[in-house]
């Protein structure tokens, strides 16, 4: 049986040719690849072979192909040193530097200021956010990757972090933490991403804001959580409607036994998540709309053609008026 070491010496760049995911730029010390945890159209996930470490500069986060494997199957850390116990992989070898990591992040915030850029305002309206909701909760965030200058939306959490979101990228400034508003109630509402909170505001606005909410920002932000929602009576929790979701929503009820948890994920099931259900309705509602429309139309034509009277009438309407003519 390998140890957890061996476990920890097994080719993380194995592993993810394994899965169908391979450099975009590749060099014999170190590979960047399109990051295997989330949305994103240019890379900033580095795998360093010497040492056989990771790392998102998006999430702010790395580790060895234990942290790895938990965070692509969203599992515990025993569940992953089993998954990896019955794969056949040849150790990397010895690193051949020792010289220290660069402690300069690639990801670097250089402003945020109010919410106004059209395309991200359009983004939002795409993924059914009320505008309005969204400039009160987020920022516009001016950022580097590597020293390439990007924007996107900006929701803070706790710890001074930022979540980014725009067309093009999905990710988080560290460091990485949960996200409380304290409105100093005995209710609070629970959402693993910031979408959700703002999707969820958007089907009540205008309606304001009273109760507590938690965004966690990442399911493995859970335990960091539990201070905040213990000392709560009733928690409705908006998890995503997936293994992990589930798997959250239960860890909440088993930790938190003096407070009343609601699993909301009944309202949106068949959804992903809230947001998922948002955009789904706003398009139902639009074919709807569409059906009435086209609906209304054939039955004024059809009324029309059974009254010979109206439709002389209606044609009378819309015929210019004949000049007179004049004899030469």
């Amino acid at each position: 049986m390998k140890t957890i070491q061996a476990i920890k010496h097994l080719s993380i760049r194995a592993y993810l040719a394994e899965q169908g995911l391979h450099p975009t730029k590749d060099n014999p010390r170190y590979g960047l690849y399109l990051s295997p945890l989330r949305e994103e159209h240019m890379p900033s996930f580095k795998v360093d072979y010497e040492r056989n470490l990771w790392y998102d500069f998006g999430l702010g986060e790395g580790g060895s192909i234990i942290d790895l494997v938990m965070r692509l199957k969203r599992c515990d850390f025993a569940h992953a040193v089993r998954l990896l116990r019955n794969r056949e992989r040849v150790p990397i070898a010895a690193p051949r530097s020792l010289s220290p990591l660069s402690t300069v992040p690639a990801l670097r915030i250089l402003s945020d200021t109010p919410l106004r850029h059209s395309a991200l305002l359009d983004y939002l309206r795409r993924r059914g956010i009320v505008p309005e909701v969204a400039c009160t909760y987020c920022r516009e965030i001016r950022y580097t990757i590597n020293g390439r200058k990007y924007f996107a939306i900006g929701f803070p959490n706790d710890a001074g972090g930022w979540e980014l979101r725009s067309e093009c990228f999905k990710g988080s400034a560290s460091p990485k933490q949960i996200t409380t508003i304290d409105n100093c109630t005995d209710t609070v509402i629970a959402f693993e991403g910031f979408m959700d909170f703002l999707s969820c505001l958007s089907t009540k606005h205008p309606d304001q804001l009273r109760i507590d909410v938690i965004v966690l920002n990442s399911v493995v932000n859970l335990p960091k959580a539990l201070p905040f929602l213990a000392r709560h009576s009733t928690i409705h929790a908006f998890f995503d409607n997936d293994n992990a979701g589930r798997k959250a929503t239960a860890e909440l009820i088993r930790l938190c036994p003096r407070s009343e948890v609601v699993d909301q994920s009944c309202f949106y099931s068949g959804h992903k998540d809230v947001n998922d259900y948002l955009i789904a309705h706003i398009k139902d509602h639009a074919k709807k709309l569409a059906a009435q429309k086209n609906a209304s139309k054939t039955k004024t034509v059809q009324s029309v053609r059974n009254n010979p009277q109206l439709l002389k009438a209606k044609t009378a309407a819309v015929e210019p008026q004949r000049r007179k003519g004049v004899k030469v």
